[in-house]
C-alpha cells in the first residue's frame, strides 16, 4: 500500500510584498520549516523549498525559493503543505503519529480481532481510538496504558485489554 503524504500546515495569507507567506503549522515541530526543507502542495506534485522562515506568534512566515513576488505568493493562499511519510520528524520510543496508527488491526490480548482503527480523537485528557468492528460498529477505546497493551506499526497491529463494559 502506498503511503500518502502527511499534511504539516496550511498557507493562510501572504506576508509583505516579496513573496513570503504566513503558514498555520499542523505540527509540533517548528523546525519543520527550516531552510532547505522540501514541502509539497497537496494538489499535485509541486515541490517548494524553504529559503528562510521565522516564527510569527503561532504561525510561521516562510519564504520559498521558488516564490519571489506577491502575485505568486497569492496563488498559494489556502494551500495545504505536505511532506513524504519518511520525512516526518522522529518521535521518542513509544510515541506514534496518527497516520501510523490509522488502518491498524485491533486485537484483544487473547487474539480476537475487534476491527480496524479508523481515527484517533484527541480529547485533551487522553486520545481515543475509533475502532470499526463488524459486530458493534464503532467502538471508542481510550488510548491509555491500562487498555492499549501493544502497538506494532510495522505489523499494523494494536493489542488491547478491554475494560469491563467497553465492548458491550
Amino acid at each position: 500500500m502506498e503511503k500518502k503524504r502527511i499534511a504539516v500546515g496550511k498557507v493562510v495569507s501572504t506576508h509583505g510584498h516579496r513573496g513570503e507567506v504566513k503558514v498555520w503549522p499542523w505540527t509540533d515541530f517548528p523546525e519543520r520549516y527550516r531552510p532547505g526543507t522540501r514541502l509539497f502542495l497537496a494538489q499535485g506534485d509541486t515541490c517548494l523549498t524553504v529559503a528562510r522562515s521565522r516564527q510569527h506568534g503561532k504561525s510561521v512566515i516562510v519564504q520559498f525559493a521558488e516564490i519571489q513576488d506577491l502575485t505568486s505568493a497569492e496563488k498559494l493562499r489556502g494551500a495545504i503543505l505536505e511532506v513524504e511519510p519518511w520525512e516526518v520528524e522522529p518521535l521518542p520510543p513509544g510515541r506514534y503519529y496518527i497516520f501510523q496508527l490509522v488502518g491498524c488491526r485491533v486485537y484483544t490480548e487473547e487474539g480476537e480481532l475487534l476491527g480496524e482503527l479508523r481515527d484517533v480523537q484527541q480529547t485533551g485528557a487522553n486520545d481515543v481510538f475509533v475502532v470499526v468492528t463488524p459486530e458493534a460498529g464503532e467502538v471508542l477505546i481510550p488510548a491509555v496504558k491500562e487498555v492499549v497493551r501493544e502497538i506494532d506499526v510495522e505489523q499494523g497491529i494494536i493489542r488491547v485489554k478491554p475494560i469491563p463494559g467497553l465492548l458491550d
